[in-house]
């Protein structure tokens, strides 16, 4: 399921206002890589402000309450966290990461992305044009074989990464069980090459086209000779510290005591474990006959494991140098399309203004999942929500309520700036 975007005043373009404050992310005191988190926001001499910490943010405060309350109702199971300039401010876990075995969720659990994390491909894509290894103005055919010739020739990277590629969604097969990484890879590859253009490369694809996430990573294949999963580990997660993060296998996801299992409702109204029942899919419209158990692993450019400790330590560094250098992630951010009054399409996440300040979004879904993780550059938040049962409260809601905590504004009265 692609980004959840919750309009009520998303991301202009990039200017000096956003710089100071990406650079800003990575102040003194901010964790470095492979560093914990240190607890509770400490404050320096800040002038404009950027310093405080709103008390709707702080334990016990507004948001605090608001989750709880969730949990209490039987409508969160997961974990959401608040840091500011790196350090946790809030950390909060509810609900059950395997029920049958008796494991709850906790800070350090890991949860299946989905959408949020494709911005990893991305990432992917610009440290091979900082290295000099391709162009973003590079057409597809230039990497990759098999594919028609109109697609090859005039569809670049950037269309790609843009959503301005043109091209259609081929049917998914979404009742099929993956046994291994290399079933789904040569799926996927064969996937990809049904992709045709059907728009014109530059003007926004009308839909979500899979082929926008899929020949991307397979393009990182062919120029760094490793499998997306293997590059995006490598010179991703383990670069930024993300030690809780990988692309886990269904035989781990079912083993493995620290990830959270997918809580799916069933047609008869059940909520059901859906990596033990692999032969369900979802009734709900959006991610209809959908099983995330059945991939085995996640397609290529899309979702992975992460923590929440691990999104924030994702933000981090990319605002300090680690995984690009400035101006590369000047690039992922960068507003590229609009997609409502104040928010727009990004190589990576949503941008948008929100009372008055920038933030970076990007969120995913599938039965039984969702994430969500939003850098606030301007004062340094990072806000990180996942959950793993579907009859959690909306998504967006929650996000909201995160933001007014963060900004200190209610997002819906229009504080866009």
């Amino acid at each position: 399921m692609d980004r959840m975007t919750y309009d009520p005043d998303p991301a202009r373009g990039p200017g000096r206002r956003r710089l100071i404050g990406w650079t800003g992310l990575a102040a003194a005191g901010a964790i470095g890589a492979g560093v914990p988190l240190a607890t509770a926001g400490v404050a320096h001499a800040d002038p404009a402000g950027r310093d405080r910490i709103p008390p709707d943010a702080l334990p016990g405060g507004a948001y605090d309450r608001y989750v709880a309350r969730l949990a209490a109702e039987g409508r969160f199971s997961g974990v959401v966290l608040l840091a500011h300039r790196g350090r946790t401010v809030l950390s909060r876990a509810y609900g059950m990461a395997d029920a049958q075995r008796g494991i709850r969720n906790h800070e350090s659990t890991a949860f299946t992305l989905s959408s949020a994390g494709k911005p990893f491909r991305a990432v992917a894509i610009l440290q091979l044009a900082q290295q000099g290894r391709l162009k973003l103005s590079d057409p597809v055919g230039t990497y990759l074989t098999g594919f028609p010739a109109d697609l090859a020739e005039k569809v670049t990277i950037h269309h790609l990464l843009s959503g301005t590629s043109g091209v259609d969604t081929p049917t998914e097969d979404k009742e099929r069980i993956f046994q291994s990484r290399e079933e789904q890879h040569a799926y996927q590859e064969r996937w990809a090459r049904q992709v045709r253009l059907t728009g014109i490369p530059g003007l926004p694809t009308e839909t979500h086209a899979g082929g926008e996430t899929v020949i991307p990573a397979l393009i990182v294949e062919a120029v760094s000779g490793m499998t997306y999963w293997d590059y995006v580990e490598r010179n991703i997660f383990r670069r930024a510290g993300m030690t809780g993060s990988a692309f886990y296998t269904r035989p781990q996801w079912l083993t493995d005591r620290r990830i959270a299992h997918p809580y799916m409702e069933v047609a008869d109204g059940s909520v059901v474990d859906a990596l033990h029942h692999l032969d369900l899919g979802s009734p709900n419209e959006y991610v209809l006959g959908r099983n995330p158990g059945r991939g085995f692993i996640d397609a290529i450019g899309d979702g992975g494991f992460a923590t929440a400790p691990d999104l924030v330590r994702f933000a981090l560094a990319l605002a300090d140098g680690t995984l690009l250098s400035r101006p590369w992630a000047d690039v992922l951010t960068s507003a590229k399309l609009p997609h409502g009054p104040a928010s727009f399409s990004s190589y990576g996440p949503v941008v948008e203004i929100a009372a008055g300040q920038w933030v970076w979004q990007r969120s995913g879904g599938n039965p039984g999942v969702g994430a969500t993780w939003s850098i606030y550059p301007d004062t340094g938040w990072v806000g990180v929500i996942l959950g793993n049962h579907d009859r959690n409260a909306s998504l967006v809601d929650m996000i909201l309520q995160e933001m007014k905590a963060v900004t200190g504004a209610d997002p819906g009265t229009g504080g866009g700036g």
